[in-house]
């Protein structure tokens, strides 16, 4: 149960990359700290997590993005 966020950044920023549950309780940390421009891959393993509907948001400090990942096994 692995699942593979991609993102680009056009300039260097602080990132954060969390995942959320439905309810708001957070789940993972995916990515933290300075990243320069370009893209990136983030692999979040799902494992003994349950199925469900999740949510991953992106902060830096010009952006805040949020989006939903459902969980199927």
């Amino acid at each position: 149960p692995t699942t593979t966020i991609e993102f680009s950044l056009p300039h260097s920023s602080h990132l954060t990359l969390k995942i959320y549950s439905i309810l708001g309780e957070e789940v993972a940390t995916l990515a933290s700290g300075d990243f320069s421009p370009g893209r990136y891959r983030a692999d979040w393993n799902a494992r003994g997590v349950a199925s469900g509907v999740y949510m991953y948001r992106l902060y830096t400090p010009q952006l805040v993005e949020t989006r939903k990942l459902v969980l199927l096994r």
